[in-house]
């Protein structure tokens, strides 16, 4: 490293990131992510004990991180949760609305009531919640504005075999990406989209052993590393808010996604 290197200052030190469903997966390993880059980081999932493994895993202070466990389903807590960010950084640069859940592989009148609404309430109403406080809070602080990223899922394109209420909420998601990006114009605030195939993951471990396909075949399917989808939301992040990459899929190469059907 040279010297010009090491004086080079950190872009990124004072600027706020908050991620949901930070307790593992996507979540935890781009909370570990913004941390190093010199982001504070706000995580947030149900289970402080996870959330307190996520923050130790990444080596960081009490200083530059926050854990806050909350519900995204419930508008009082998200509410909470980022007052509970600016009372403690005192702004939000970045919100990565990745907190989401999948359901049982059946048929759609196998499905029950409340697992569509589980799905629905995490999946959709969760990152709407967060998006709305997102603007609430992004209007105000100053200088105003600052930056979504919504955790879609090559679902939100094509569907996989009894797949219907997480395949129906992440094409929602892409509708509510497109609603934010749009009205989030005249506040200085951006909102994309990553649409994710196959990262390595707790969601994920199954498609190594046979994922179903469209013509009925359980096949196993490959995944990449998460370390992908990790380096392409900090890549959305770091665009200065005058530019927005509005969708990005990021996918294993040799997963059937393209040819489906």
């Amino acid at each position: 490293m040279t010297n010009n290197q090491q004086e080079r200052p950190n872009m990124n030190e004072g600027r706020v990131a908050l991620i949901t469903g930070a307790s593992s997966g996507i979540g935890r390993a781009t909370a570990i992510a913004f941390l190093e880059a010199g982001y504070n980081v706000i995580v947030t999932a149900r289970r402080a004990d996870r959330l307190a493994e996520t923050i130790a895993a990444a080596g960081a202070t009490g200083e530059r991180a926050l854990s806050h466990p909350a519900d995204v389903t419930d508008a009082a807590a998200v509410e909470a949760l980022f007052d509970h960010a600016v009372q403690r950084f005192g702004r939000v640069d970045v919100v990565f609305n990745n907190a989401g859940i999948s359901a049982p592989a059946v048929d759609i009148d196998q499905l029950p009531l409340e697992a569509w609404t589980a799905i629905v309430n995490t999946n959709l109403t969760g990152p709407f919640l967060c998006a709305r406080q997102a603007f609430r809070v992004m209007k105000q602080q100053s200088p105003k504005g600052g930056r979504i990223i919504n955790n879609g899922s090559i679902s939100a394109h094509t569907p996989r075999p009894m797949s219907a209420p997480y395949s129906a909420t992440k094409h929602a998601i892409t509708g509510l990406t497109k609603a934010c990006a749009l009205d989030g114009r005249p506040h200085n605030i951006a909102c994309g989209q990553i649409d994710i195939g196959n990262a390595a993951s707790e969601m994920t471990s199954r498609m190594t052993t046979g994922a179903r396909q469209a013509d009925g075949r359980l096949i196993p399917e490959p995944v990449m590393d998460v370390a992908n989808v990790v380096a392409a939301v900090l890549h959305m992040a770091s665009l200065p808010l005058s530019a927005n990459i509005l969708t990005m899929t990021v996918m294993a190469t040799n997963m059937p996604f393209v040819g489906r059907g």
